[in-house]
């Protein structure tokens, strides 16, 4: 099967997937019968019930960022940067994380666009909605059923791509240790604040924390401010668009959990009645807390921050900083080519022997 046949499937799929977040009704696609819309969008309705985080909201945002990318032209210019080998059709287990929806529809659209054939070892938290988009993919290309299957067990495969926590990681380490592997770790996102950051200016920010309530590895969980920095201008940033966070059940348990655990021991807080910033080192914050920290130059912090770049997915700044870094507001848009934990994944593949 060619590359531009696998393109045409995903740019089809691309189609019918975007029909959803912007409520499409009347561009359906002559390929698939009725049936697969009724049951798709029986299954986005039904996610906040499998799994409480994936609300409606939280789904369609997934399916549009999944969407946008899956164009012509996109998925043209991505593959040209590669010397796809013909016929490789090696046999890739991918062990997928389920901490937002379809967060791992990445390695899925690159093993297979590659020509390769995905065994995918789903999360029990997200378990459904990939398995969906494959059997449409089937039905929009029949000749990938052979490339995508979905097993309870990792079995005759010939290289692994595992995302986890650092914990798994070790242990995935060991137990895939003879076999070509990309083993993914904890990643957070970090937003700089630069001093001449306006209330306009922080407002997209509130997007980076708060998406998929703060459980991707490009949610922000650490805030630099500029020494002397007024931090009632980020609270009031994102006080307006985010206040009815706490709505929903789970974060607003984690919020109190973590604001009376706190208190018992005297730490000191910033607290807006819905979201806690904690003065910490750790990169890492729980649901409901960020982390913060003072700067005094944005040299030397950039320096800081290139030192531990293996425990970052993502910087976001405003157009104020002098960095390249995401603009505020785009850490969830992220590029076919903005590979998690900054390893390619397709020159992995290609690689493969």
């Amino acid at each position: 099967m060619t590359l531009e046949k696998r393109i045409n499937a995903f740019v089809l799929l691309g189609q019918f997937l975007k029909q959803f977040p912007e409520n499409i009704k009347d561009e359906k696609l002559s390929v698939l019968n009725e049936s697969f819309y009724a049951d798709f969008e029986y299954l986005i309705l039904r996610q906040k019930a499998l799994n409480g985080w994936f609300d409606k909201e939280s789904v369609l945002f997934a399916l549009a960022a999944i969407s946008s990318s899956l164009t012509k032209d996109s998925l043209s210019s991505w593959m040209k940067e590669y010397q796809l080998k013909e016929n490789q059709n090696k046999r890739v287990g991918v062990i997928m994380a389920g901490n937002i929806p379809l967060v791992g529809f990445h390695d899925f659209l690159t093993v297979i666009i590659s020509g390769n054939t995905i065994l995918a070892k789903m999360a029990s938290d997200d378990n459904t909605l990939l398995r969906k988009i494959g059997a449409i993919l089937i039905a929009i290309e029949p000749k990938l059923e052979n490339q995508i299957n979905f097993v309870e067990k990792l079995e005759n495969f010939d290289a692994v791509i595992a995302t986890g926590s650092n914990n798994s990681a070790r242990y995935f380490e060991a137990y895939f240790g003879k076999y070509p592997r990309l083993i993914r770790k904890n990643r957070n996102a970090v937003a700089i604040i630069n001093e001449k950051d306006e209330v306009n200016d922080l407002k997209p920010l509130g997007k980076d924390i708060f998406q998929y309530y703060g459980l991707g590895c490009r949610n922000v969980s650490k805030l630099y401010f500029p020494e002397g920095y007024k931090i009632d201008n980020f609270f009031e940033a994102i006080f307006e668009d985010y206040q009815t966070v706490v709505h929903h059940n789970k974060y607003a348990n984690n919020y109190d959990y973590h604001k009376a655990i706190y208190l018992l021991d005297n730490h000191k807080l910033l607290d807006n009645d819905f979201l806690l910033l904690k003065e910490e080192s750790s990169l890492t914050s729980p649901v409901g807390v960020l982390h913060y920290g003072y700067y005094k130059d944005i040299t030397e912090l950039n320096q800081k921050l290139e030192a531990i770049e293996n425990e970052i997915q993502c910087v976001v700044s405003s157009s104020n900083t002098p960095l390249n870094t995401f603009a505020f507001g785009k850490a969830q848009y992220p590029t076919l080519s903005d590979y998690a934990d900054g390893v390619d994944t397709v020159e992995f593949i290609v690689g493969l022997e």
